[in-house]
């Protein structure tokens, strides 16, 4: 198993803010919205887990180094394998949006912590690497 992980701008230091949400938490959501919703109104859908690249990176390095048993040749640490590269122009420094609609008119409010989603996303990746050298 290989990886090498690409994080943010070499000026930013992977400090670029991303607003996380867990796929099955999203599903859940646009359900939600096609059961409950209005017609023609807009819903934004989010996770309130604003994470910098650097943070989510360094958090699925802590997951590997508990879920993954053997490391790549040569790594002690899986945050060895960070490397900054130059960001591309014009890359916005956060995304983020306000989902309280979505909360306060349908009552969804996401059920996965951004930690437990991840998890749950390594283990499923780790479970189907014969998957994932197939159609990948």
């Amino acid at each position: 198993m290989g990886f090498i992980f690409h994080v943010g701008n070499k000026y930013s230091g992977g400090q670029q803010i991303r607003d996380w949400l867990f796929v099955d938490d999203n599903a859940r959501a646009l359900y939600q919205v096609l059961k409950f919703g209005i017609s023609g109104e807009t819903y934004n859908i989010g996770g309130h887990n604003e994470k910098t690249n650097l943070e989510v990176v360094t958090t699925l390095c802590e997951l590997l180094e508990d879920l993954v048993a053997v490391k790549p040749d040569g790594v002690k640490r899986f945050t060895d394998l960070i490397t900054y590269v130059a960001d591309r122009p014009g890359h916005d420094v956060r995304y983020a949006i306000d989902a309280s609609k979505i909360q306060r008119e349908l009552g969804w409010q996401p059920q996965e912590s951004f930690e437990s989603g991840l998890r749950k996303t390594v283990q499923w990746y780790l479970d189907n690497q014969q998957w994932l050298l197939e159609h990948v």
